[in-house]
């Protein structure tokens, strides 16, 4: 017997393969070793399909050339063509065994509507050259489908990689143009301009990924900057990036005026970026109108047809139903919230992952930094040790001993200060990080449930709808207070942004009048910026202490995990290598965030519109079950109240009625309710406002609302 499944052991086996190259990167070299020993004969080198493709492989910033990838492409196709032939022979022979019944079984199994497929259903016997012949065409056909499915799909995914690289570069230009013409402002080299924004490139989206490949060419290839540049508008994906750096090319080869070309883009790309913006809008009303009506109106009418169907005996409905409800709703809720967040993600900025521990006062100016990638490098720690031996012969002077043991002490006051800060405020640390709730909520939410169920199991009295209140009322207190915590956040840095074009405007004023930055920023900290001035107050103070005014710039954007704030700080820092004359940088910072919160703004007000939709959506959702539920259900006769009507009754379509667990259909509708009301919520919260966070309001919401109609409903 366990010879029969040898075949499929064997697909497993080979399987093995595939999943380490997935997961690791020694894994992935050998099956690319594999394939090139295999397969190297095969791939063309020439052609026009070849050109294209090696250039979609540029375009993806793929590590794998050409060849590698097109023979680990045979190799898997080949693969899974095996897998699929020898599923196929099993996939035919159990067609074969489930349909080798009897027509008098199927009709004893089937309803009496249903008994004409009786004869359809039964295989004649095949003889043995027949069976052969059918699994072998079953066989090859999944074999070959499934290796032609595999070979096309692993040639497509280039050509959507590359679309999506494509759409994040247009959406970003804009905002590195203008770090292009605010550096060449302030009197940066270009080639150093590149390295800026190569060292941002989590900031600045996939069009830095593009510079800091002409960037690798430079500094690794030797390739000097306008051919890096050239090279760059040949292997970029973007129709827009790469004319900007074609002309990009011809002006630092003419000597044109460069701050004069990068003006002219800039304004040009802001306007582009506002039709942009009316085109994304546009974009998810018509994912707002297939939400509504893909992922509540259709799972409605399902679940309505299929509830009519079980009640009414035409077959069993309720294991289709549970998959609905339990699978099949949540899985295409979280696909749709993912693609959302991925269209969306060149809405956001992140700040790179480096730490600033500039001490004031004893330690003022030193910087340290755990990423090498970053752009806060400063002093490394001092020996303690006397002098040492340099690595070019040379000797290394002793160090301070006093600036050693302050390097020490800071080193153990930050390893307990988010502890401290925890415990000295811990108001304003949930407002400045609200994922602090849950890690206090979720277990207490927990625990409460444990602790309230226990004496019900211990009992015997816990049944699952008692169970369902307990979990249903933790997971309101859960998510109702993170909600209210993240929406005052929110609002505090909406505060922020709100202010930051003021607070810029005001410093380019007095940078202009031929102050230094430290004393602009000084005289700007006396006057009113409102939601700014806790933080530019704690940033005087930083400068006060002795820390570098770009230091202090660069604590100021990690107290403030806003995207607006992240970008501002990042042009500013890198400007000031430059130049201390400021003022155009300013101006050019106060545009850009006066134009992300004019663009921010007007998403928010034509969402309202699609939010309020979805509310609409979810209690009609509401009424129909709390109808089918209350209404329908009740209003058929039963076993025991249905009149004696003979035979009527019993042998028509209502005769299962009398069968129905109601109480099932009653907590397949609770459950299904909350499930809607859960992901309605965190769509609507990232459709609105960006962030499937903002959402958690919307969902604690629709969570009462759903809880409280099952409440009421008889």
């Amino acid at each position: 017997m366990m010879l029969e499944y040898l075949p499929l052991a064997v697909v497993a086996i080979v399987g093995v393969p595939l999943a380490l190259a997935a997961l690791t990167r020694r894994g992935d070299r050998a099956l690319t070793r594999l394939a090139l020993a295999l397969f190297d004969g095969w791939v063309a080198d020439r052609g026009r399909r070849q050109r294209e493709r090696r250039e979609l492989l540029y375009e993806v910033h793929l590590e794998d050339t050409y060849r590698m990838y097109a023979s680990k492409t045979l190799l898997y196709a080949g693969l899974v063509a095996l897998a699929g032939s020898v599923v196929g022979v099993y996939l035919a022979a159990g067609v074969l065994a489930l349909f080798k019944i009897s027509p008098e079984t199927v009709r004893a199994t089937l309803p009496q509507q249903l008994w004409f497929l009786a004869d359809l259903l039964v295989f004649p016997d095949l003889s043995l050259g027949e069976l052969f012949t059918l699994l072998a065409f079953s066989s090859a056909t999944l074999g070959v489908a499934g290796g032609a499915i595999t070979y096309w799909i692993r040639w497509e995914n280039l050509s959507y990689r590359a679309n999506a690289r494509a759409r994040q570069i247009d959406e970003s230009i804009a905002r590195t143009v203008a770090f292009f013409y605010a550096l060449s402002r302030s009197g940066m080299a270009f080639p150093e301009i590149m390295r800026s924004l190569a060292r941002n490139r989590s900031v600045y989206g996939e069009t830095a990924e593009e510079v800091a490949v002409a960037v690798k060419s430079m500094d690794y290839a030797g390739l000097d900057m306008l051919s890096a540049i050239e090279r760059l508008a040949d292997r970029t994906p973007s129709q827009k990036f790469r004319e900007f750096t074609d002309n990009l090319a011809s002006v630092l080869q003419s000597g044109q005026s460069i701050p004069a070309y990068l003006d002219d883009q800039y304004e040009r790309y802001r306007e582009d970026a506002e039709a942009e913006q009316e085109a994304f809008l546009e974009l998810l009303a018509t994912l707002a109108e297939a939400y509504v009506s893909v992922f509540v109106v259709a799972p409605l009418l399902f679940i309505t047809i299929l509830v009519i169907m079980g009640l009414m005996a035409i077959g069993r409905t309720l294991p289709l139903l549970r998959v609905i409800a339990y699978f099949a709703v949540p899985l295409a809720n979280v696909g749709f919230i993912i693609y959302l967040d991925s269209i969306t993600e060149s809405l956001r900025a992140t700040r790179e992952a480096r730490e600033i521990d500039a001490a004031p006062g004893l330690l003022a100016g030193v910087r340290r930094t755990d990423d090498p990638d970053a752009d806060r490098t400063g002093t490394e720690r001092p020996a303690v040790e006397g002098s040492a031996v340099r690595s070019d012969g040379g000797e290394r002077p002793a160090a301070d001993s006093s600036a050693g043991l302050a390097f020490e002490r800071l080193a153990a006051f930050e390893r307990v200060r988010w502890l401290r800060d925890l415990l000295s405020n811990p108001a304003r640390t949930l407002r400045e990080n609200p994922v602090y709730v849950l890690y206090a909520t979720v277990p207490l939410g927990v625990l409460s449930v444990v602790l309230r169920a226990w004496p019900h199991l211990v009992a015997g009295t816990l049944t699952v709808e008692t169970l369902d209140d307990f979990v249903v009322q933790a997971a309101l207190v859960v998510v109702g207070s993170f909600a209210v915590v993240q929406e005052l956040h929110r609002r505090r840095i909406d505060a922020i942004e709100a202010a930051v074009p003021d607070f810029l405007d005001r410093l380019a004023s007095v940078n202009e009048a031929g102050m230094s930055i430290v004393e602009s920023l000084e005289r700007v900290a006396d006057t009113e910026l409102g939601a700014l001035d806790a933080e530019v107050e704690r940033l005087r103070t930083d400068m006060a202490w002795g820390v570098e005014a770009r230091t202090a710039l660069y604590r100021l954007e990690d107290r403030i995990d806003a995207p607006v704030i992240t970008r501002v700080t990042t042009l500013l820092g890198n400007a000031m290598h430059a130049s201390s004359d400021l003022a155009r940088v300013l101006r050019i910072a106060a545009d850009e965030a006066q134009d992300t919160r004019r663009l921010k703004r007007k998403r928010r007000q034509e969402m309202v519109t699609y939010v309020v939709i979805i509310y609409l959506a979810f209690v009609v959702f509401l009424v129909i079950i709390g109808s089918l539920n209350s209404i329908l259900i009740p209003s058929l006769p039963t076993g025991a109240a249905a009149p004696d009507t003979g035979g009527a009754i019993s042998g028509g379509p209502l005769a299962g009625i009398s069968e129905v667990d109601v109480e099932a259909y009653t907590l397949l509708f609770f459950h299904t309710a909350l499930v809607q009301a859960l992901f309605s919520g965190l769509v609507a919260g990232q459709m609105g406002e960006t962030s499937v966070k903002n959402g958690a309001k919307h969902a604690a919401v629709m969570l009462a609302i759903a809880y409280a109609v099952f409440l009421l409903l008889p």
